[in-house]
């Protein structure tokens, strides 16, 4: 069977023009969502054939292209993807890697700035008993010529402490993917890969008390080929189920025990760092206060894994490198569930009608310049779209502002709603990820039962693409008698097969279940 990178090589050797796609003559345009294709489609009109990478009803942050979305790519005339590290990296590689040189590659997400779209920071959720502790990749690497394909590898390469240490990523499902593990020695294969400028979520686990120091070093790799360069290292300390202070004094360091923090690369300044929430360093501004983040080199900083982080090994042949069954030990848990890698910016900017508009005028834009011929059908089929879009953004604000504002919570599975909730007045009340692998504890059944009925919330939301990833949610919900209502972020569904459907859909499945 060819591999993609072999398809690729012989689609794209042809010189000259490329006609279209099963000689399809109209200008190709690819997609990376089912969103930008609709988006695109009502733009282009008759005069273009717009694919999307991702089906209607896939996941942008895990789909793994195929080799006909590679063939699209080959053949493809302009390129539009949404970026802030949005999709699955394996999307933006295909894109990158393949399309024909001078082709338009727009990340609309950045570039609609410029059209005035609000952007958000993607807050993280600090409401944990423990540290919620990740892998980043800061920094442009502009000076290596670093680009959004290439790839940063972080590699534990030593260990020094009183147990086995583990790091590992639950995946959608319940799928584990096991990063770091000291239990059988350390070498190449414990590692990890993240694009530039990205985090990533993972469980960290201790099977015995003590103070434990990992060594990770970090390579870039600019691109496939070329040869990895050295991206700096630093050793990490843990205080596992002893006094942190005493580790932290003797080392004159701060203490990290709450909150979100990460283990990072820093591209620019070629080494490690620690990057963390500044309340998670006990500089703590009010419950409103605006996350700040701090820098420390790793000697500056303790990490705190307390008594109570304490759990059992699951059951099951999946957690066997954890231990056996039942059997104790320290972990920090990872806090969404399944692959999640994104950067500083929440990337849904399409949830406010608004900047789904900027999108389309950055859409036409981009057209009328790949195709001047069509300048005015793109122009006209636009602005008759913009139109439909100023009347959605009224239909759903309306619909939202028929919810009692005492009402107006969202609870959901999916970290998606941000702009949604700063556009229409809705409060984000919380994101419920657990690990389907792991029976969620009493003490996290009755958090999320207290949250229910403390803000009176008469639903909860899920996503139909993730439904399966959200029995807890869902046996909670029927304990505590609400309803479980359906709400659409990434992609299509039986409800929404376009992003007009889509919203207002969303804004009466609000207005339904809420009221």
């Amino acid at each position: 069977m060819l591999s993609a990178g072999v398809a690729v090589t012989v689609l794209a050797g042809c010189a000259g023009p490329v006609a279209g796609v099963e000689g399809d003559q109209r200008l190709q345009v690819v997609t990376t969502t089912p969103v930008l294709a609709d988006l695109a489609r009502h733009v282009a009109g008759d005069r273009a054939r717009v694919t999307s990478i991702v089906p209607d009803r896939g996941d942008p942050h895990s789909y793994e292209p195929s080799l006909r979305d590679v063939r699209d790519v080959v053949y493809a005339d302009v390129a539009f993807s949404n970026y802030m590290l949005l999709e699955e990296h394996a999307i933006i590689r295909t894109l990158d890697a393949n399309l024909r040189p001078g082709v338009p590659n727009v990340s609309l997400a950045e570039s609609a700035v410029k059209y005035a779209a609000e952007i958000i920071p993607l807050v993280e959720n600090v409401n944990l008993d423990t540290v919620w502790l990740g892998l980043r990749v800061q920094g442009s690497g502009a000076q290596h010529g670093a680009t959004r394909a290439s790839q940063v590898q972080v590699t534990a390469t030593g260990m020094d402490g009183p147990g086995q240490l583990t790091g590992y990523l639950t995946e959608s499902f319940g799928s584990l993917r096991v990063y770091f593990d000291s239990g059988d020695g350390l070498g190449r294969a414990d590692s990890v890969s993240l694009p530039t400028e990205a985090h990533t979520h993972m469980s960290w686990t201790f099977s015995e008390p003590g103070v434990y120091r990992l060594d990770l070093a970090a390579q870039l790799a600019v691109t496939d080929d070329a040869e990895p360069v050295d991206a700096g290292g630093g050793t990490f300390t843990f205080a596992v189920g002893v006094d942190p202070h005493e580790v932290a004094d003797a080392a004159g360091a701060a203490i990290l025990d709450q909150g979100h923090a990460d283990l990072a690369v820093d591209l620019d300044t070629g080494g490690l760092v620690v990057v963390a929430d500044e309340t998670a360093a006990g500089h703590d501004h009010g419950a409103d206060a605006a996350p700040v983040q701090h820098t420390y080199d790793p000697d500056e900083v303790v990490i705190s894994v307390p008594n109570k982080a304490l759990a059992p090994v699951p059951a099951g042949q999946g957690f066997g490198f954890l231990g056996r069954a039942d059997e104790q030990i320290y972990q920090l848990p990872q806090a969404v569930l399944g692959k999640h890698v994104h950067g500083e910016i929440d990337p849904h900017l399409w949830l406010d009608v608004r900047n789904a508009q900027a999108y389309v005028e950055i859409m036409r834009d981009t057209l009328v310049a790949a195709d001047p011929a069509g300048a005015g059908a793109y122009r006209a089929n636009a602005d008759a779209y913009l139109d439909e879009l100023t009347a959605t953004d009224a239909y759903v604000t309306e619909r939202i502002a028929s919810i009692p504002q005492s009402r107006r919570y969202l609870v959901t599975t999916h970290d998606a709603f941000a702009y949604l909730g700063l556009a229409y007045d809705v409060t984000i009340a919380g994101f419920v990820t657990p690990n389907p692998a792991v029976e969620p504890s009493l003490a996290d059944r009755r958090k999320l039962a207290e949250t229910i009925d403390n803000l009176h919330v008469p639903a909860v939301f899920l996503e139909p693409a993730l439904a399966q990833r959200s029995s807890v949610l869902r046996e909670v919900a029927d304990d505590a008698g609400v309803r479980v209502c359906s709400i659409y972020s990434d992609s299509f569904g039986p409800d929404a097969g376009s992003y007009v459907e889509l919203m207002r859909f969303n804004a009466d499945s609000l207005a339904r279940c809420l009221t």
